[in-house]
């Protein structure tokens, strides 16, 4: 089944903040190394934001990106989406800040929380939304300060994280529409192995120590991250009557690269073909697509009119696949 589509992703803006994090620095205040963090992440550095630097300050540096290498105007977009598990505020929205701050009238603003699958769902939403007539022009927003709820006395976890965002525009397109399929699942009893503590402590309703941290168990998510996501890229390869060859590029969440590995062999998918952004950026959650894509674009690699797997996971446990057509023009 292919989808009905209308809608073309046209413009593409990225911020990542300044201060880098190295694995060296990790052997400072963890038990940890260098070799250890690479051979079993592939990570090497992450960004990670200031005390004073949150998410809607990520988000709105990343349109700011995009407004200035995008032709034409943001001044007739009719709604934003942002995805983010590190709002600012349980409310307003992180949207919201967003439309302040650029002032844009008669916009709807709403944030999304779908953890590290958050980018491919506000796309997804956005092509409805554009498709059915609702709506014509769209910033959908990924941004995270994750150091901020990383727990960096977890030796297995604080590696990992880190922050930033991008934003992608999407707009009405009846000739030339970027997207082609959809495959999507959820496995809520797996929520127990990825959960971020909140109002009710932890998901039995027991107290907690260290209110507001991330708590995973990575060896049950990688399970069902390397089973499901090659099972949901046949889902979309048979629906969109496609086969690998037609993809130019799979652009996965960036969790771990050693994961990104054991999907590609699993999926037979070539690792050259996999967009990546955890080398140098960490795991980024909802923004590490919209990053993986942006430094394809820099580099040269990601060109107008690519076919491209774009395939969010992440806690819930939940997914969203994607086969879009590449829309934006070289920046």
């Amino acid at each position: 089944m292919k989808t009905l589509s209308k809608a073309r992703i046209s413009a593409i803006g990225t911020y990542v903040p300044e201060k880098r994090m190295t694995n060296k620095e990790f052997e400072k205040i963890v038990d940890t190394s260098d070799e250890w963090i690479i051979q079993r992440t592939g990570m090497k550095e992450r960004r990670i934001a200031g005390s004073h630097e949150f998410t809607s300050d990520l988000c709105i540096k990343a349109v700011e990106d995009l407004k200035n290498r995008y032709s034409g105007t943001l001044d007739d977009i009719d709604m934003i989406i942002v995805s983010t598990t590190t709002a600012d505020y349980a409310f307003p929205s992180t949207a919201c800040q967003v439309q302040e701050h650029f002032g844009w009238n008669e916009v709807g603003a709403v944030d999304v929380n779908a953890t590290c699958a958050g980018l491919a769902y506000g796309l997804h939403m956005a092509n409805g939304l554009i498709t059915s007539g609702l709506h014509r022009k769209i910033l959908v927003i990924s941004g995270e300060t994750l150091s901020k709820t990383t727990d960096y006395t977890d030796r297995t976890s604080c590696i990992l994280f880190g922050d930033g965002a991008g934003a992608l525009l999407v707009e009405r397109d009846d000739k030339d529409p970027s997207f082609i399929t959809f495959a999507q699942d959820t496995k809520g009893d797996g929520a127990r192995h990825l959960y971020r503590t909140g109002l009710r402590s932890d998901l039995k309703g027991e107290p907690l120590s260290g209110e507001g941290k991330m708590v995973q168990n990575g060896r049950e998510v990688y399970k069902w991250a390397v089973r499901s996501v090659p099972e949901g890229v046949k889902k979309l390869l048979a629906q969109a009557e496609m086969e690998l060859k037609d993809i130019d590029w799979f652009v996965p969440h960036s969790a771990n690269l050693r994961m990104i590995e054991s999907i590609c062999e699993k999926t037979e998918i070539p690792a050259e073909k996999a967009l990546t952004s955890v080398e140098w950026f960490g795991n980024t959650s909802s923004a590490s697509i919209v990053l993986a894509l942006d430094e394809a674009v820099k580099n040269g690699k990601l060109k107008k009119g690519d076919t491209l797997i774009l395939f969010g996971f992440g806690g819930g446990l939940t997914y969203t696949g994607l086969i879009v057509k590449w829309g934006a023009p070289a920046s």
